[in-house]
């Protein structure tokens, strides 16, 4: 049954935890900021230059790769796919809601997590449509 559940899940729980640990800390929005923007680690790069990644950098890319496997999922025909897709659209909701109502959720970071999880759902309602039409017209008989 953990097939069912969507796994942009995990980055919405990680910015989450991190903006909420942040606003309650002594910061408030602030703090939550910092924590998404100060580089965990630097990479000297061949031009010269440095490249910072910070907690929300990785939380984007855990975020894309996850959003790959659910693309993977999304092709599946089983009955616990609809369960996904459902979940997905939940997950979905909750973040349009914290993206436009919550002062700490406004952040391009977050949108884009938000852009990714109605990719998600966009794709496992297209593909299901898809695969039940194409079952259709195979049912159909001799046409």
């Amino acid at each position: 049954m953990l097939i069912a559940l969507p796994l942009l899940l995990i980055p919405v729980v990680l910015y989450n935890i991190v903006v909420l640990w942040g606003v309650s800390g002594q910061g408030g929005l602030a703090a939550a900021d910092e924590i998404l923007r100060d580089p965990v680690f630097t990479l000297p790069m061949t031009s010269g230059a440095t490249w910072s990644v910070g907690v929300g950098d990785l939380i984007l890319f855990l975020a894309l790769i996850l959003l790959f496997f659910e693309l993977l999922k999304s092709t599946s025909s089983q009955k616990v796919a609809i369960i996904n897709h459902a979940l997905s659209l939940v997950v979905f909701v909750v973040c349009l809601v914290e993206f436009l109502l919550i002062r700490g959720f406004a952040t391009s970071t977050f949108f884009l997590i938000l852009a990714m999880v109605m990719l998600d759902v966009l794709a496992g309602f297209i593909v299901t449509i898809i695969a039940a039409r194409r079952d259709m017209d195979f049912g159909g008989g001799g046409h």
